[in-house]
Formats: C-alpha cells, sequence, structure tokens
C-alpha cells in the first residue's frame, strides 16, 4: 500500500469493516492480558544480524502479505511476547518501503516474532500463520501484488524448518491448490519505517485477514 494513498486506505478499510463485520478496535495487550512488546530480539538493539531473544524466549518471523494486519494478528496471541515489522529475504542494506515497492530488492514484507514457548508453540504460530493468509497465490495477497508480498516461513534453527515442512505438508492435504510458501533460514531482518510499526494499533483498526487458500 502506497503512502499516498494512506488516509483513503484507512478511511476505505473502516467502511468495508462496517460491511463484512471486521472488528474494528484497538488493542495494546494480548488476549491474556500481557502487554505485548515492540522489540522482538532487542532488533533496535542488536540489529538485523544480532538478534537476541529474552532469555527462555524464541524467535520467529512470517511473511503473509502485507505486514499491518499479519502483525495485528499474532499481537493477539497469548504468549507472543513482541512484534515489529520489517523486510526479509532481499539483496540490498537499509531498504526502505519504496525500494521494497520497486519490487527490485527482493524483499518481503515479515513480521518478527518474539514468543515464550511455555505458552505458545511453534506449531502453533504456524497454524496462525496458514489460517490467515492464502499460502496459494505467487507473489500476491488479494489487491496487493508483487514479490514483497509473497508467502515465506523464515526459520532460525533447523528444529524450526523440519516442524514448518511438517506443518506445510499438513496444510498441503487440506487445499486443493498448490501451497507456494517459501521455506528459509532466516535472512536479516531490516526494521520498516515507525509509521508501519503496530500500524492496526496506532490507528484503531484490525484489517480483515485475507481468505484462506483452497
Amino acid at each position: 500500500m502506497k503512502k499516498g494513498v494512506f488516509a483513503l486506505a484507512v478511511v476505505g478499510i473502516g467502511v468495508l469493516a462496517s460491511i463484512f463485520g471486521c472488528a474494528v478496535t484497538s488493542a495494546t495487550t494480548d488476549p491474556s492480558g500481557a502487554k505485548v512488546g515492540t522489540n522482538p530480539g532487542r532488533i533496535f538493539q542488536s540489529g538485523p544480524v544480532k538478534l537476541k531473544p529474552a532469555e527462555g524466549n524464541q524467535l520467529a518471523a512470517f511473511s503473509g502479505g502485507c505486514f499491518w494486519g499479519t502483525e495485528d494478528v499474532f499481537r493477539q496471541i497469548p504468549g507472543v511476547v513482541a512484534t515489529a515489522v520489517g523486510y526479509s529475504g532481499g539483496h540490498t542494506s537499509n531498504p526502505t518501503y519504496e525500494d521494497v515497492c520497486s519490487h527490485t530488492t527482493g524483499h518481503a514484507e515479515t513480521v518478527l516474532v518474539e514468543y515464550n514457548p511455555a505458552k505458545v508453540s511453534y506449531k502453533k504460530l504456524l497454524a496462525v500463520f496458514w489460517e490467515n493468509h492464502d499460502p496459494t497465490t505467487v507473489n500476491r495477497q488479494g489487491p496487493d501484488v508483487g514479490s514483497n508480498y509473497r508467502s515465506a516461513i523464515w526459520t532460525f534453527s533447523e528444529t524450526q524448518a523440519e516442524v514448518a515442512r511438517q506443518s506445510l505438508n499438513a496444510e498441503q492435504k487440506k487445499l486443493t491448490h498448490e501451497i507456494v510458501t517459501e521455506i528459509k533460514p532466516a535472512e536479516p531482518f531490516w526494521v520498516a519505517e515507525d509509521y508501519h510499526q503496530q500500524y492496526d494499533e496506532k490507528h484503531g483498526t484490525h484489517f480483515c485477514p485475507i481468505n484462506h487458500g483452497s
């Protein structure tokens, strides 16, 4: 979504929400009442290649279309400690939103998640990921088209990669069309501009998830 259509988009989302029944509320805590942070892996102190979650926590990263709605979905999950949006999987450093939207950098809009595995499993996070986007469309989620909107799971260990592959295989059995989701080791995560961070919470909206694939 381009900067130039921000105001129109916000108004439009509110209208669509009233028509289709999507919730339009702000949320700064998960349903358990715990405050959800905004600095997963200490990204703002450590930088993209030295992520360090708090002791006992783990990291996960997902690309499922526009990162506004994807981040908002994960911030509602009990056990998620913190989230931030940014760019992964590209071949340039310090990309801007305009760079990424030019489809020349190779980056995907990504949500970085820090979570407490004693409260929510990686398998559960994968289930949330599958349920809230269409993994069968190449470089597209609904009206958003381009490689930056591709479906991807960025793994932080071989264990995560194996669980992700098993989850994909299980999900594929439910669908008619082929899943095109990439599963790759996590690459440098470049934090997006501040106005993208926790966009739904800042503006009091919940973006409707894209219909699940079929």
